[in-house]
């Protein structure tokens, strides 16, 4: 693959300055490309697990746009690692605005991406912005309700004493692990988890903070996206992984609330294997002939 290069910078959001980088082609001249502008899931910042993401569309022409949500990464804010979904979405919003702001940019080709919780803000966003190119859902939540009934009985009960003992101490933050081995206790244990945790210590130099405010779970089951699925009115792509436990895919239920606008595509997989071989390569083809395909028209 062609070597990347990256160029720091930031945008503010409600007077919290984000942390966000341009990726392009080492070699690229000094024209505006098509741009993917990449929306992080629960707990990630802006290089886990999409490096090989971000030299595939390198390799095909697009400049790519990751950002650190406030409060995590080498962004500002406090407290720290706390999520309301909400309050993200409107994050992206600003994201987006700085994306179409950069002269590398080609503003009237730009793809949203997202993956995870972060492919559930892809599905909000993508039908209220109607001048986007298009947009790419990867193992999106649509449905937190339906992710925590998936969610064993006793560790509900666990999350909800920490959930309470949170919200009830103005003064400081109480924190739960983002991922964990299979058994242990975190927002995520299954489908392989952990496998974030060797991924990140493999490929960057900056260890992950694996932990999230409490009170973030509490937001998950009132987060549904997928009402906005008939709303989209441009190119989406909606991959789903049949396996998946984290954010359980309803195949036919996302067909019946999509517009003729999505394309929707599975993989044999849980949440995290898409963003693992053998699983990626399959998983980057059906995302570039996509948007080669919507770049071109």
């Amino acid at each position: 693959m062609t070597q990347s290069i990256c160029q720091k910078g930031s945008f503010t959001h409600q007077q919290t300055r984000c942390a966000a980088t341009l990726h392009k082609r080492q070699n690229a001249d000094a024209s505006a490309y098509p741009t993917i502008l990449i929306v992080h899931g629960w707990g990630a910042t802006q290089l886990t697990l999409i490096t090989n993401y971000i030299a595939a569309f390198n390799d095909a022409g697009f400049c790519v746009v990751t950002f650190d949500y406030p409060g995590w990464g080498d962004s500002e804010g406090l407290p720290r690692n706390v999520i309301s979904p909400w309050r993200r979405e409107k994050v992206v919003e600003s994201a987006l605005a700085y994306t179409k702001s950069l002269p590398d940019v080609d503003e009237t080709n730009i793809i949203l991406w997202g993956s995870s919780f972060g492919g559930g803000h892809v599905v909000r966003i993508a039908a209220e912005h109607p001048e986007l190119r298009g947009a790419i859902a990867q193992v999106p939540m649509l449905d937190g309700l339906l992710a925590v009934k998936s969610v064993p009985l006793a560790r509900m009960l666990r999350f909800g004493v920490d959930i309470l003992l949170d919200l009830l101490n103005p003064f400081s933050t109480r924190y739960v692990p983002i991922i964990s081995e299979a058994g242990g206790y975190s927002s995520m244990d299954r489908d392989g988890a952990w496998r974030v945790e060797e991924w990140i210590r493999a490929n960057l130099t900056q260890l992950n903070d694996n932990r999230v405010a409490a009170r973030s779970l509490a937001t998950m089951a009132f987060y549904r996206p997928f009402k906005y699925l008939q709303s989209i009115q441009i190119p989406t792509l909606v991959i789903g992984a049949t396996r998946d436990t984290v954010a359980p895919f309803d195949e036919d239920k996302v067909k019946r609330m999509s517009s003729e606008a999505i394309e929707i595509r599975t993989i044999d997989a849980n949440h995290f294997d898409p963003y693992l071989e053998p699983w990626f390569e399959g998983n980057i083809k059906l995302q570039l002939d996509f948007a080669t395909r919507i770049i071109a028209r």
